[in-house]
């Protein structure tokens, strides 16, 4: 059940950039981020509050206390829903320009490691020789995903190069990821449950979008098109998708749980070739195979004993 949860997360997250795609044709992706954190955080919120309390409640009596609510946790959780709300935008913007196949991928696939990255220069651990060989793998297969490029707004048309503005918007969705990712951790090994962590990245990532609602055209919500792909965005790729793989994890291997999330890319990548028409150049498949390598030797390089503290990880 642990590794269908997990699955079917990724598998959710994989229709994200689909989605706006077969959506209405006057949004942007600054207004599909903004009402995707909006429902998607304030759903995430309740039903990850709900978690939590239920949680604390089959808490075992001799279980160590609860940490308590002070500044800094405070402060990091809202770091993770702003970098969350950030992450909409943007990854929208890469779809946007260069297509859900590329723009997908290369958020995607350059986010784990930025966050090994991050995680490097937070602690000072040097990297081990898998690690550096993995990422070494990962970033060829972006790079060749950004020359050899693919359509440009899930059209059908010819192979090209990509959109800088859009790369940029990828790699930046993939940073916020990765400050997401290692705060994460911080509030884990600090004790904080991870209903409770979610719940706090929902909310702040809710309370941060609201008050963009005014200066952002959502008309495009009174289409029923519109309006079913905001509830799909929020609900079903934040909201349940989130709250999925956090339960999944929680019974897996860190291994075995970042293999299933590879399911998120090759979702795209299926969906738009097939639904959208989508075609990417012999260069860009090889990209595709070498940056699906990378991440495969970093799964296999971070097996170990399950960790008791999962968090979340994608979206």
């Amino acid at each position: 059940m642990h590794v269908l949860a997990v699955l079917a997360a990724a598998v959710l997250f994989g229709t994200t950039g689909t989605s706006q795609a077969l959506g209405p044709g006057d949004t942007t992706p600054l207004s599909i981020g903004v009402m995707r954190m909006v429902i998607g955080g304030t759903g995430l919120a309740l039903l990850a509050g709900v978690l939590a309390r239920r949680h604390a409640r089959r808490r075992p009596v001799d279980a160590p206390p609860p940490p308590r609510l002070r500044t800094r946790p405070l402060l990091l959780m809202t770091v993770t829903g702003v970098c969350l709300a950030l992450y909409q935008p943007l990854f929208f913007l890469g779809t946007e320009r260069n297509g859900v196949a590329v723009g997908t991928v290369v958020a995607l696939g350059s986010a784990p490691v930025m966050a090994g990255l991050l995680e490097w220069l937070l602690t000072r651990r040097l990297p081990t020789a898998t690690w550096a060989l993995a990422t070494g793998a990962a970033t060829v297969g972006v790079l060749l995903l950004g020359i050899g490029g693919g359509d440009v707004g899930g059209g059908v048309g010819g192979s090209g190069g990509t959109d800088a503005v859009g790369l940029l918007g990828s790699l930046g969705a993939a940073a916020s990821f990765a400050v997401i990712a290692n705060v994460q951790r911080t509030l884990l090994d600090s004790g904080w449950d991870p209903f409770t962590v979610v719940a706090g990245m929902g909310a702040s990532a809710a309370l941060v979008s609201f008050p963009a609602l005014p200066f952002v055209d959502v008309s495009w919500l009174g289409e029923p098109v519109g309006l079913a792909m905001a509830l799909w965005l929020g609900l079903g790729t934040i909201s349940i998708a989130y709250v999925l793989f956090t339960w999944g994890l929680g019974g897996l291997t860190a291994a075995t749980a970042a293999t299933l999330t590879l399911g998120e890319p090759l979702t795209a990548a299926i969906l738009g070739l097939t639904l959208l028409g989508e075609r990417l150049s012999a260069l860009a498949v090889v990209g595709l195979v070498v940056l699906g390598i990378g991440l495969a030797l970093l799964a296999r390089g971070s097996r170990a004993p399950r960790d008791p503290r999962p968090f979340a990880v994608e979206g």
